[in-house]
């Protein structure tokens, strides 16, 4: 005999509000894992700013979802959950538009043979050294050839011609590897030596913070180039200059190529390999209904984080011209470009945040409203492809305009609610300073925006209703 319709209700109202609670649990529990290591697996193959733990996307892969369900990461970065999910056992699924983004996820995922990859590696090293001693003018030539105008002059002002010389010899011969699962790891490999946290083989002094400054340029005796650099200013007022010599690309190579081959010997063999394309947030190519769990962190407003403004200086190397790259930015969730720009409507509480910048600054109250109208896209490409009775993992931090708080957090879940989702007070994550982002200080800056933004981040999490209904206070 089937059961009456009220029964079959009051059992998705209990199974909403019992999964409701593990997330509300979890949103309030210890989240900030300080002083845990976060290069495990291929976690450290590359840089790249502002990635959350690996641990934080765990504990909720672990705790929401059993193996083989699906797990989508809409925004991947650096693939954190996509990795996390795979060494879960569960069917991952990772988009992004940027084309780094989407090589760092492929080649983080796929488990290549540790020994055989690391013997091609140097089989490409041992061929770039002999054209850089056997064919030295035939890759000035090809290296000439390699470039418009506008990336050429990009390239010339931030890479030695010597260096530029050695990154031809290297990407030469990557490009002649058949294999398309090892190029693509000899090409992170390549991507990794030039954007990196410190050092690096360009002129640029940082480049995995994104804001990179050109180091001046002096001779040592030995006729080499070193960087000079002004830092900390000491006691009797003298300026104290670092120096450093001009690191080569194809020792660089060897170095980092034994480092991530090492990552390879954690990947499990066995596991369904996820699934990474290239693809836009706001229109996911996806049915409805078919994901288990979001985990995510989307960008910071207005650029506030310029992912591209590091990652040009290895794309421009693998074909993308600088022009096309700046066009790809300014289609960003973030992004400060509003010309032409389709704008949401808002929620009252989100819509009076972007009024009240309005009052001090009348363009980045326009970008703000920009940021919110993508957001508000991407929550209902979540909300539309999510399981009824499932969950989206948001981790964000709120930026400062014109000494305004965004209220990223608040705005965000205002948001969601409006759609559709209900939304339990989130968690609060206070950051491993040295290891998140930049600047690296403890102490509070009144006078900086970056360290106000960057002393903590919010996990916000998404529910969407079982019974499909809108929740009782969306508006």
């Amino acid at each position: 005999m089937r059961a009456p319709a009220h029964a079959d209700e009051q059992s998705v109202r209990k199974r909403d509000s019992e999964y409701l609670g593990r997330l509300t649990a979890l949103l309030q529990s210890e989240l900030d894992f300080h002083n845990l290591p976060t290069g495990d697996a291929t976690h450290s193959f590359h840089a790249f700013p502002a990635k959350f733990p690996p641990q934080l996307a765990r504990l909720f892969v672990d705790e929401l979802t059993a193996p083989s369900e699906v797990v989508l990461d809409p925004m991947m970065g650096s693939g954190t959950t996509i990795i996390e999910a795979f060494l879960a056992e569960r069917q991952a699924k990772g988009f992004d538009i940027d084309p780094l983004a989407c090589l760092q996820s492929r080649v983080k995922t796929s488990p290549l043979h540790p020994t055989e990859t690391l013997q091609q590696g140097f089989a490409v090293l041992n061929r770039a050294k002999k054209l850089l001693t056997r064919d030295s003018k035939g890759l000035e030539q090809r290296l000439a050839a390699r470039f418009g105008d506008k990336t050429r002059d990009f390239v010339d002002y931030w890479f030695a011609k010597e260096t530029q010389i050695e990154l031809q010899a290297l990407l030469e011969e990557i490009e002649n590897v058949p294999c398309e699962e090892t190029r693509s790891f000899l090409l992170l490999v390549f991507s990794a030596i030039i954007i990196t946290k410190s050092g690096g083989v360009s002129y640029a002094l940082d480049l995995a913070h994104t804001r990179p400054h050109r180091a001046k340029l002096v001779y040592g005796p030995s006729g080499k180039i070193l960087f000079d650099e002004m830092s900390d200013t000491i006691s009797n007022h003298r300026a104290r200059f670092l120096t450093k010599k001009l690191r080569s690309p194809v020792d660089e190579f060897q170095r980092r190529l034994e480092q991530n081959v090492q990552g390879l010997r954690d990947l499990p063999k066995s596991h369904q390999k996820p699934i990474v394309k290239e693809a836009d947030a706001q229109a996911l190519p996806l049915e409805d209904n078919c994901i288990d769990l979001i985990v995510t962190s989307p960008p910071y407003a207005s650029n506030a984080i310029d992912y591209m403004r590091s990652h040009k200086f290895a794309l421009a190397w693998m074909g993308h011209a600088i022009e096309s790259l700046s066009m790809l930015r300014s289609t960003y969730i973030g992004s400060d470009a509003t010309a032409g720009f389709t704008f949401e409507d808002l929620p009252p509480n989100t819509r009076q945040t972007v009024s009240r910048l309005a009052g001090l600054d009348a363009r980045k109250s326009t970008v703000l409203h920009r940021y919110y109208s993508e957001m508000t896209r991407v929550l209902k490409e979540m909300f539309r492809i999510l399981r009824p009775g499932k969950a989206a993992i948001l981790v964000v931090g709120s930026s400062v305009m014109r000494g305004m708080d965004t209220r990223t957090q608040y705005c965000l879940s205002d948001i969601g609610r409006s759609l559709g989702f209900e939304v339990p007070p989130f968690g609060v994550r206070r950051l491993d300073r040295n290891r998140r982002m930049m600047p690296v200080s403890s102490r509070r800056d009144a006078n900086s925006p970056i360290q106000q933004r960057m002393h903590e981040e919010y996990v916000i999490g998404f529910c969407k209703p079982e019974t499909g209904e809108r929740s009782n206070d969306a508006g």
